[in-house]
């Protein structure tokens, strides 16, 4: 059933990329920034990518404030220096609904370099400046470039990290809906630290190598 899926600080690459997905997926995505005319002028700018193909969901742009008002499942793609003034400002708009976290914690200096966070990770981070929403960590190993690359699938798998199962099924639900994407339980939202790291090393690997990488689980029961 189609949902309306704000993206929090959508206006990069990865945010792009999983509004473009979603909307093919039949989704209505509400693409927030900052500054809502950035996000009209990026929304208008997605969805016209978009014209002609069957099914796409409509893609609109809005504050950050509005975008997480009218979600039904928020996802933040925001950089990770803004993440929490931007949850926090967030809290009351954000209760009671799954929140997506895919912010990895990096930094450059001849390379991608990690960040550490008090609370372990940017997931557990945000679970704990957002008590009152359902907060799930998943899409960080999902490179930009494959996403906004519409005619060919996004071959990964997808590690969803949480402590809430239903929560973490309906993001599940909503990863495999990106064509030659598997969702994969990762286990609880403590394990999400191990995941954003992950990140940070493909993202070195894709820079040294000039390559899209992600990651595929095998061995896994069918």
């Amino acid at each position: 059933m189609p949902e309306t899926i704000a993206i929090i600080g959508g206006t990069g690459p990865e945010g792009r990329g999983l509004a473009s997905r979603f909307s093919l997926a039949g989704h209505r995505v509400i693409i927030g920034s900052r500054d809502a005319a950035r996000g009209a002028s990026v929304a208008a700018e997605v969805a016209a990518t978009l014209t002609g193909r069957d099914g796409a969901g409509a893609v609109e742009g809005a504050s950050n404030s509005d975008a997480a008002t009218a979600g039904e499942i928020a996802v933040v793609t925001v950089p990770f220096e803004g993440h929490r003034s931007t949850l926090e400002a967030l809290a009351g708009e954000l209760a009671g609904k799954i929140v997506v976290d895919a912010v990895v914690p990096v930094r450059f200096e001849r390379g991608p370099r990690p960040v550490e966070v008090a609370e372990g990770s940017a997931t557990e981070q945000a679970a704990a400046v957002l008590p009152d929403s359902r907060v799930v960590g998943a899409f960080h190993n999902l490179a930009a470039e494959s996403l906004l690359d519409l005619d060919a699938p996004v071959l990964a798998d997808v590690l969803v990290t949480g402590s809430d199962a239903a929560a973490k099924q309906a993001v599940s639900a909503l990863a495999e809906q990106i064509e030659g994407v598997r969702a994969v339980d990762a286990g609880p939202l403590r394990y999400s630290r191990f995941v954003e790291g992950l990140t940070v090393l493909l993202i070195g690997v894709n820079m040294r190598h000039r390559a899209r990488t992600h990651v595929r689980i095998e061995g896994l029961p069918v």
